[in-house]
């Protein structure tokens, strides 16, 4: 899910790190250097997600959780250098939604903040009977039954489900590789984001008149996946064919 994620952050260098994975993961980052900043921002920017350092100038990160939490309910996840219990008790009575201390692994996280968000995002409504239907393709997630053009009954696996799931619960909408990744909830550590370019491919094999030029699952360059009701042509200006190396299958 894409998401409005402000950094608190007074270690500037952090902060670009920060911004930079935020960003390759599709989100909008907003970075303040300082309490009060932070405090002033959140009030009218309205975050999906505030990333807070403890140890700020101005006005410490403990302090603004403080202030913030008697007017908003926006998850917070707070950061520190200081590995003492009693900070991390204080910060989680004051209402932060996880702690991380530093120095902290950003993959790690990047994780932490897909879950915050998951939590704090109410499920996108669907069909009552829990089918899922674009153009000429239907998903059954709950029966795992997928039903491509002319009728056709498709077998897949659970990480290929998973995908097609996510893409048409939302049909139209860009998913980059990681926030598809995320909908398979595989716990095997060494599955990276190329795994979701070979789910893809699997399934315009199965669902495609004709894998070489997708008309439902299609690539939008640089960025990711969308599933469409059949467009006939890939996104960017570029036709079945061209162009795109270095971004998985086409």
């Amino acid at each position: 899910m894409s998401a409005h994620i402000l950094v608190a952050e007074d270690d500037e260098r952090q902060a670009r790190v920060l911004r930079m994975y935020l960003r390759s993961e599709g989100h909008d980052a907003t970075v303040v250097h300082d309490g009060r900043a932070a405090i002033e921002t959140a009030r009218w920017l309205r975050p999906d997600l505030l990333v807070l350092d403890v140890m700020m100038p101005r006005v410490d990160g403990l302090d603004v959780c403080r202030i913030l939490r008697r007017e908003s309910d926006v998850p917070v996840l707070m950061l520190t250098a200081r590995s003492d219990e009693e900070d991390l008790l204080l910060g989680l009575d004051l209402g932060a939604d996880d702690f991380m201390t530093k120095p902290y692994s950003p993959r790690e996280l990047m994780a932490r903040i897909r879950t915050l968000l998951r939590r704090a995002s109410p499920p996108a409504p669907g069909p009552e009977d829990g089918v899922l239907r674009v153009g000429p393709l239907t998903v059954d997630p709950l029966r795992h039954e997928v039903t491509g053009p002319g009728n056709r009954q498709v077998e897949c696996t659970r990480g290929e489900l998973a995908v097609l799931t996510a893409m048409a619960a939302e049909p139209g909408r860009v998913f980059t590789r990681r926030q598809l990744l995320d909908r398979t909830d595989s716990w095997d550590t060494t599955v990276s984001e190329r795994t979701v370019d070979m789910y893809v491919m699997n399934l315009r094999k199965k669902l495609e008149p004709d894998p070489r030029h997708p008309r439902y699952l299609i690539t939008v360059y640089g960025i990711g996946y969308k599933l469409a009701p059949g467009s006939g042509r890939e996104e960017a200006g570029l036709g079945p064919g061209r162009g795109g190396a270095g971004f998985g299958p086409r």
